[in-house]
């Protein structure tokens, strides 16, 4: 019973009981974890990469892998700090002919990775396969060109000018396919909403892959001037440029934008537009689209009806 009475005592509410209770337990505690952390666990971290190689001679054409994941086995002490981000080595992988490089076996690194990653001891490498792609350096200039079909006018305004993009050019640096595999030419896409006044507009110079390319300058100025416009349809006599055996009509309608001012010029200039077809574009398809030569630089073309076959 003297047992029994002293343990209910020592749970009796005294502040210097409970004091001593939790300073007890909380020393457990601590003496526990202490211990636990200085045995030996595995467990896989994630280590960041850098790849290096020649970057005059080289540049990347896709993004690099940014970790590697690696199972290894250390001091629980060493295993957290590593968890949490502290004294987390960068793993350097060196690329000696990057363009031949595509993937990598993880598996294959360990000989790389193992005096990289302090004391600890790689069990395997938890990432399967590392993909890379390099490629020469390479520097091109090519012409710029606006596409402003995104650009939407005030009713009864439009383009009374031609476009002008300054400047008109870029020098572009950077993976030699990925510049190989553009155009020559760049289209700036344009977008504007309700505009009734001269247009001004700074296009950032973007096409897919160019955020791996240097560009200089990385932006373009596009501008035109506005007025008010209005539209006139006009037929239009069709002529074929070699002979044919496919009868087609003998007129097609063309609408035209062009500024208010000047109606009188296009009147005058309506017989010098010409709007051909060449037999070979045919080539069995029942209608065509006719080309329109020596348009007015002031006049844009909105609508031209194409041009109906009759093979029969």
């Amino acid at each position: 019973m003297n047992i029994v009475r002293n343990i209910f005592n020592l749970l009796r509410f005294d502040r210097a009981n409970w004091k001593a209770v939790v300073l007890c337990i909380l020393a457990s505690m601590v003496f526990w974890i202490f211990n636990a952390f200085n045995k030996e666990y595995s467990a896989n971290l994630s280590f960041p990469i850098l790849f290096e190689f020649d970057g005059e001679r080289y540049v990347p054409s896709e993004h690099f892998p940014k970790a590697i994941a690696i199972n290894v086995k250390g001091i629980g002490w060493d295993l957290i700090r590593r968890r949490v981000g502290l004294k987390q080595p960068e793993i350097i992988i060196r690329l000696d002919r990057p363009s031949e490089i595509k993937k990598i076996v993880a598996a294959t690194l360990i000989p790389v990775l193992t005096p990289q990653v302090g004391n600890l001891k790689i069990n395997f490498v938890a990432t399967d396969t590392l993909f890379v792609d390099v490629d020469k350096r390479d520097v091109h200039r090519f012409s710029l060109k606006a596409d402003i079909s995104s650009i939407s006018f005030r009713s009864g305004f439009g383009r009374i000018s031609p476009v002008v993009i300054l400047p008109d050019s870029v020098k572009l640096e950077g993976p030699q396919t990925r510049l190989h595999a553009l155009v020559d030419s760049i289209l700036l896409n344009v977008e504007a909403e309700n505009v009734s006044e001269n247009f001004r507009q700074e296009v950032e110079i973007t096409f897919p892959g160019s955020e791996f390319v240097k560009r200089d300058p990385p932006l373009a100025q596009v501008m035109f001037e506005v007025g008010q416009v209005q539209v006139i349809t006009q037929k239009l006599k069709v002529r074929i440029n070699s002979l044919t055996r496919v009868k087609i009509q003998d007129s097609v309608a063309v609408s035209f934008q062009i500024p208010l001012n000047r109606t009188s010029d296009f009147e005058s200039q309506l017989r010098e537009i010409e709007l051909t077809v060449n037999e070979r574009q045919w080539r069995g398809r029942k209608s065509l689209q006719p080309r329109l030569l020596n348009v007015p630089s002031y006049a844009t073309v909105i609508k031209i009806d194409p041009i109906q076959a009759n093979t029969d």
